[in-house]
């Protein structure tokens, strides 16, 4: 099912109340992608029990009733716990996997993917009694995620589980599990046809395909794709502009490693249109890095706003005062942390791309740029398009500074400092 349609309330909470009404002696393993998220539907169905099972004739024990582990008089009960953690005391009648990924970051990494599946058979899997069901809910991010993996398997073993697939899409398709006509809406009350045609346009076609009509297709597939980036001759002169700098904290090859690159591209933004001017890209010691972020300053002049990724901790705090007392003294400078999977923050350009509004002025860090755009998150690298995409984000914030106010500055032929991100919220 798409996000936030409903699928836990009906798995998690209305399904475990209903199966221990029928069957009071049998036991629910609830699994979820964090053990505090399951315990949160395990708490609201020991809560049903408590108010209303006087009028569905079961009853707590009252030696057992944690919010992850409890068990009814009539020696059924819940157990729930995160994928990838111990599930022990009590086989399962009912097995239920909620969303067993978190995020779109975390189902990027082969290594977590291959995790929530080997749990699923080592551990979860091995809890079902004879005779027990299993219902795996969730939203589709990638093809290769626990479903993915569990259909791929029933095709090329020996003794399949014969899944039954129940794919609730968005927007209706041909053969409706819902019968309901091609373009009829899922939820139309709370989602209705328009409002999902602006979500689409807002997610882009990779995401809207994987996660609201439940059809992933592979990475460097559609999430990114070069021809979604013109090559223009200039960027208009008259854009909100930002140097937006990502530093790595390595500094050259070592060994045949790959170390990451300090990144710096110039973003700019006229009339809901981006225009990725420049890119600076070096791997360097911290003081060459210092040299050429103030040199890149020197040259973009006081009018650029410049942003920097701020690392977790001191360190972080220490490296962006340092930039703003000796490197970038007088110029309108901030630093930022990072925030929300790095894949969510991509989603942004990811659209915008799609839909004509990222262009890229010619230059020789063109190739290196879609490049490394078609094998994202995959690919070794993705600093460019990381800062890009967080460059997007500083010039559709709405509480930024404006540098012309901040120095002085003619703002006769700029636009004022909400208007760029106000056309940019028509766009998202």
């Amino acid at each position: 099912m798409p996000p936030r349609h409903g699928k836990s309330e009906i798995c998690s909470f209305w399904t475990p109340t209903w199966f221990l009404t029928n069957w009071p002696d049998k036991n629910i393993i609830l699994a979820s992608y964090e053990a505090d998220f399951a315990a949160h539907w395990g708490r609201r169905v020991r809560s049903n029990v408590e108010e209303n099972g006087g009028e569905i004739d079961i009853a707590l024990s009252k030696d057992s009733s944690a919010a992850n582990r409890w068990a009814l008089v009539q020696g059924g009960g819940m157990i729930c716990a995160g994928v990838g953690g111990p599930i022990t005391g009590r086989g399962a009648d009912l097995l239920i996997i909620d969303d067993p990924v978190k995020n779109a970051d975390e189902v990027a990494s082969a290594t977590m993917r291959e995790k929530a599946h080997e749990w699923y058979k080592s551990t979860a899997r091995t809890r079902l009694e004879p005779g027990g069901s299993i219902i795996i809910i969730m939203t589709r991010w990638h093809e290769d995620d626990l479903v993915g993996r569990l259909l791929e398997d029933d095709e090329e073993g020996d003794y399949p589980e014969d899944w039954d697939v129940i794919n609730f899409p968005a927007i209706a398709e041909e053969d409706d599990a819902l019968d309901r006509e091609e373009g009829e809406p899922l939820w139309s009350e709370r989602y209705p046809i328009k409002a999902l045609n602006r979500l689409r346009s807002s997610v882009g076609s990779y995401f809207w395909a994987a996660m609201f009509q439940q059809r992933p297709s592979p990475y460097g597939g559609g999430m990114l794709r070069g021809e979604w980036f013109e090559i223009v001759g200039q960027a208009p002169a008259k854009a909100r502009k930002v140097r937006r700098w990502d530093l790595a904290s390595t500094e050259e090859r070592k060994k045949g490693n790959q170390p990451d690159w300090t990144c710096g591209p110039l973003v700019s933004v006229h009339e809901g249109i981006f225009y990725i001017e420049d890119m600076r890209r070096v791997r360097a010691t911290p003081l060459g890095v210092e040299k050429l972020v103030g040199q890149s300053a020197a040259l973009d002049g006081l009018g650029v706003m410049i942003r920097m990724e701020q690392e977790p901790g001191s360190s972080g705090v220490n490296t962006i005062d340092h930039y703003q007392r000796e490197i970038l003294l007088g110029y309108n400078f901030q630093g930022f942390r990072a925030t929300g999977p790095k894949i969510e923050r991509v989603r942004p350009l990811a659209a915008a791309a799609e839909a004509g509004n990222v262009k890229l002025v010619r230059g020789a860090w063109n190739q290196d740029f879609i490049s490394e755009a078609e094998s994202f998150p995959q690919g070794t690298f993705d600093d460019q398009i990381d800062a890009v995409a967080s460059a997007i984000q500083d010039l559709t914030d709405t509480n930024f500074i404006s540098p012309w106010d901040k120095h002085g500055l003619d703002d006769a032929d700029t636009p004022p400092p909400g208007e760029a991100a106000a056309v940019l919220r028509e766009v998202f």
